[in-house]
């Protein structure tokens, strides 16, 4: 028989246990992973030759001053093996209604995805791509798993293996199924020349459309020559801090904070976007473009953001 004193070390791990388990759901999600890795590796990714789970659906209309987007998550193009080595997850069809501003307006001030107060996820969706996916680069991943200290993980970075298929996309807890990179399967589909204008690949949080690399070499001329539009960031210079402030080594893309923006370094600003004529805008329009270097997708907005966890029915529903 067990002594009492057995009976109260096993009554107290198993309130210990459930309290800890409580705090997690409290807080919305599981604790980080303490990684120490900090150089960047090559990205192995999962080969997308499965069929989606459900057929694709979306819609896009303008009503009431909003673009309505009505989709469920699905894309059309093939998607990778889920759950594979990198990602315990499984693609599960989604409920989204989802309204854009019709007509956004530029801000003084950059709204950037990531946020470093410690509060919440470190990033917030960028927008989605007209199949209805979500484009949504950031990561949970932290140096030491340390939010506060703020070295997050870039996830085409490579040193954390993310199990992302050959769209650059992988899977969230509740089935999202979101790029992290060039959308490549979405590409296919739109037929990218470079040698013409990007077509809207997506639309931004706060309205604003996303083109793909390439656009007028003339901002403001529609009859200029087609370019490869460049990236403003770069890669900071020296080495990382280490001890307690860092986790060392050189800036090299391993983490999100080893890049940093140069003005006029490239084509596009800090938010990787310009003010410009398209083809769907030819009176101009700010306008964000995916680039081959980092950041690939933006990682800050122009116009005021609509929060898309809350215009995600399916999230609300989760969280309940």
């Amino acid at each position: 028989m067990r002594s009492t004193m057995q009976i109260l070390l096993a009554a107290f791990l198993i309130t210990a246990t459930c309290v800890t388990a409580i705090s997690v759901l409290a807080q919305g999600r599981p604790p980080l992973r303490a990684h120490k890795v900090n150089k960047t590796q090559p990205i192995k990714l999962v080969p997308a030759n499965q069929q989606p789970p459900a057929e694709s659906r979306v819609t896009i209309r303008e009503e009431d001053g909003f673009r309505v987007i009505t989709c469920n998550d699905i894309p059309r193009h093939n998607v990778g093996q889920f759950p594979n080595p990198g990602n315990p997850h499984t693609i599960a069809e989604q409920q989204w209604k989802i309204r854009l501003p019709l007509h956004p307006t530029q801000q003084k001030k950059a709204t950037s995805l990531h946020q470093s107060s410690g509060r919440g996820p470190p990033n917030m969706p960028f927008g989605l791509g007209i199949n209805g996916v979500l484009f949504e680069p950031g990561t949970a991943e932290f140096w030491m798993g340390n939010r506060k200290a703020d070295w997050n993980y870039e996830a085409l970075g490579g040193a954390i293996r993310l199990g992302l298929d050959a769209n650059h996309a992988h899977v969230q807890p509740g089935g999202i199924y979101h790029y992290h990179g060039a959308p490549i399967g979405l590409l296919n589909e739109l037929h990218i020349h470079a040698d013409e204008h990007s077509p809207i690949i997506g639309w931004a949080a706060d309205g604003f459309p996303i083109y793909y690399l390439h656009g007028y070499e003339n901002p403001e001329q529609k009859d200029s020559a087609i370019k490869e539009l460049t990236s403003s960031y770069r890669l900071r210079q020296g080495e990382r801090p280490d001890g307690t402030s860092g986790p060392g080594g050189d800036y090299d893309g391993t983490f999100v904070q080893d890049y940093e923006f140069i003005k006029g370094e490239g084509d596009l600003d800090e938010c990787n976007g310009r003010f410009c004529i398209t083809p769907e805008f030819p009176d101009g329009t700010y306008a964000y473009f995916f680039t081959k270097e980092w950041p690939v997708i933006p990682r800050a907005f122009r116009g005021k953001p609509v929060n898309l966890r809350e215009a995600r029915p399916s999230d609300r529903q989760r969280r309940r």
